[in-house]
């Protein structure tokens, strides 16, 4: 294969591949480099691989042409060949597009695999993870140092013939993505999360809030769900927070997805009159919700990324994450933290930490309230009592 040449900045690809599989937030986080390289390549093939469930909320971009859904087979018996062979399969269809441009943003092995597999010419994602690189960031714990993203992983950044640089981790993750941009020629503006919500989803929400009877009521969004144990805030701070709401007469949705319906539903035990939609619906449906938000409140998860893309007022609850590199992004006001000396710890299960999770129950549901408070009275003081989401979306 011929090797790339070194500036691409000239270049006028018209097949592309992004390259972001999962999770929201960091799905969320890609989107300023999706609509940047629209704005690029007005005329390229420019399709996205991604996981089926947040397919469903970029199929209705108009900057991407095709959404290709990655099934990770989750639940497959282990060793059986079901996997193995859909991702034969998917190797074959990226290699018949026939890509000259791939971006893997994933920096994982089997989307390394992909990056490879379509035969592109040039494939851009992060490079390995190095020392230099944390010497030139702020100091953290070791379990920091041990379980924090530092780079592409697991030899990933071998399938690329391009590296996005990084010269240190004190970079937010969207702005890590957007380093991209040099490298193409992308433009140097702000972050544009500019993505569109269907009617169907705008419509769906607004019966489920004309049926709870919250139509003309302030609206609170609660999120106490996360994937992983460590970020969650506990139920009972939740709870207090919902309650609160209420006597100020908003109403108060819990939402989350399928698996977080039971922490939702102790939530709403213990603050009745929230209601829970924890697997009630798809994620343009919580976009949706989250636009028609006075104020969310959330741990370090997807629907806090969500109310930053859809400029809405947040409040998140931080404790084993870093908010420097994953938080709110540019809204350090919306974060609430012990800032305890083990944290950030990236430690994923509870067993593992020795503190007790003090990072999480050392902040009180009274900081969370009077935080929430002094965003929403500085949106009041800005004229329009609410952070305005754009009418594009």
């Amino acid at each position: 294969m011929t090797p790339p040449p070194a500036d691409l900045r000239n270049r006028d690809f018209g097949r592309i591949l992004l390259i972001k599989l999962s999770a929201v937030g960091d799905v969320i986080h890609t989107i300023p480099v999706l609509n940047k390289l629209r704005r690029r390549y007005p005329a390229a093939r420019l399709d996205w691989l991604v996981t089926p469930a947040i397919g469903e909320l970029l199929r209705h971009h108009p900057a991407i042409t095709d959404v290709i859904e990655f099934a990770r087979e989750d639940g497959a018996t282990p060793w059986h060949p079901t996997p193995f062979i859909g991702y034969v399969r998917l190797a074959r269809r990226l290699r018949r597009a026939g890509y000259d441009l791939v971006i893997d943003l994933h920096g994982q092995a089997r989307t390394a695999v992909f990056a490879f597999a379509t035969g592109a010419p040039v494939r851009i994602g992060f490079d390995r993870p190095r020392a230099r690189v944390w010497d030139a960031s702020r100091p953290f714990p070791k379990d920091a140092r041990r379980h924090a993203w530092q780079g592409a992983r697991e030899g990933s950044w071998l399938a690329y013939t391009h590296h996005i640089p990084l010269p240190t981790l004190d970079r937010h993750a969207v702005d890590r993505y957007l380093g991209v941009g040099p490298l193409l020629g992308l433009d140097d503006g702000a972050a544009d999360f500019s993505f569109p919500i269907p009617h169907e989803a705008t419509n769906r929400i607004d019966a489920l809030i004309h049926y709870y009877g919250a139509d003309a009521a302030k609206l609170a969004v609660l999120a106490p769900g996360t994937i992983w144990e460590t970020k969650q805030w506990r139920s009972e701070g939740f709870a207090e927070v919902a309650r609160y709401f209420l006597q100020k007469g908003f109403a108060v949705t819990l939402i989350g997805a399928a698996r977080e319906r039971a922490v939702c539903q102790d939530v709403a035990r213990l603050a009745p009159g929230a209601v829970n939609l924890a697997g009630e619906t798809t994620l343009s449906e919580l976009a949706a919700l989250i636009r028609r938000s006075t104020i969310s409140v959330t741990n370090d998860s997807g629907p806090m990324h969500l109310a930053v893309a859809l400029n809405r007022p947040v409040v998140s609850i931080f404790g084993p994450t870093d908010p420097i590199w994953i938080g709110p992004y540019r809204r350090a006001d919306a974060v609430l933290q012990a800032s305890l000396p083990c944290s950030p710890c990236y430690l994923r299960r509870l067993s593992r930490c020795r503190h007790a999770h003090a990072c999480m129950h050392e902040v009180s549901a009274r900081a969370v309230i009077e935080r929430a408070d002094d965003i929403l009275r500085s949106c009041a003081g800005a004229g329009t009592g609410l952070l305005g989401a754009q009418a594009s979306r």
